[in-house]
């Protein structure tokens, strides 16, 4: 999510006259999407692994969270130059995540295991058609909803510690998960662009950005398996109701 901080930092030299700038991805550019998407890929595999992980050996838990962050961050203070040290963090951060996202995994599948895939579909295809929003829109045009996504997620951070200390409704919690899913898909168009803008200026770190993307996608997949968990209790409510 560091795309939305630098973006109106003034190292990046983004005046009105950059933003009228709407050239063709280039070669390279196109190239380094490539490597992006295709660490992306590994990247959501390393996490399902964590996950079945979890399955097997409940091995999720603050500690993989703790884990998978201290990679991240290990990460982005690695030299670009060390590729496969970088990758190698990357799969472990992604691994981690999985890992810490195990426990809801795992209650996903004591409901409806279907669930899961319905999910991981659901959120490949909102990934696939709003990040190629961004691509075949015309250069920067979505970037000026960072801001705009900066101060909704500071309002959700805000909403949810209120909520974890004075208590939080059943109303609170559905916009919450609705709002926090809507963010989280405008940053897959936002991330997508900057990581574009980026690449043209000469930033081809595609293991950084692959890690800003593979943020984006958790976040997404996360809210909508807890909605489809939600939807199917409250059906299967329903049919308790009507056979008592």
């Amino acid at each position: 999510m560091d795309a939305f901080t630098s973006f109106f930092d003034s190292r990046n030299r983004w005046n009105y006259d950059t933003l009228k700038n709407f050239r063709l991805i280039s070669p390279i550019v196109q190239n380094h999407l490539k490597k992006v998407y295709f660490t992306l890929c590994f990247a959501v595999v390393a996490a399902a692994v964590g996950a079945y992980l979890h399955v097997l050996l409940n091995v999720g838990g603050f500690l993989t969270t703790v884990a998978c962050v201290g990679s991240s961050v290990w990460l982005l203070s690695t030299s670009p130059s060390e590729e496969k040290k970088r990758v190698t963090l990357l799969m472990a951060a992604s691994l981690f995540q999985g890992a810490s996202i195990g426990p809801l995994i795992d209650l996903a599948i004591q409901i409806e295991p279907s669930l899961i895939f319905s999910a991981f579909v659901a959120t490949s295809l909102a990934f696939a058609c709003f990040s190629g929003a961004a691509l075949v829109a015309r250069r920067r045009e979505y970037l000026y909803l960072g801001g705009l996504l900066s101060s909704g997620l500071s309002i959700l951070l805000w909403l949810h510690f209120a909520s974890s200390i004075f208590g939080g409704s059943t109303a609170l919690f559905k916009f919450e998960l609705y709002f926090g899913l809507l963010l989280f898909v405008g940053y897959i168009i936002v991330d997508t662009q900057e990581i574009v803008e980026r690449a043209h200026l000469g930033d081809l770190d595609y293991v950084k950005h692959a890690l800003t993307l593979f943020t984006d996608l958790v976040a997404v997949f996360v809210r909508i398996l807890v909605i489809m968990m939600k939807n199917s209790a409250e059906r299967n409510e329903k049919k308790k109701k009507r056979r008592d």
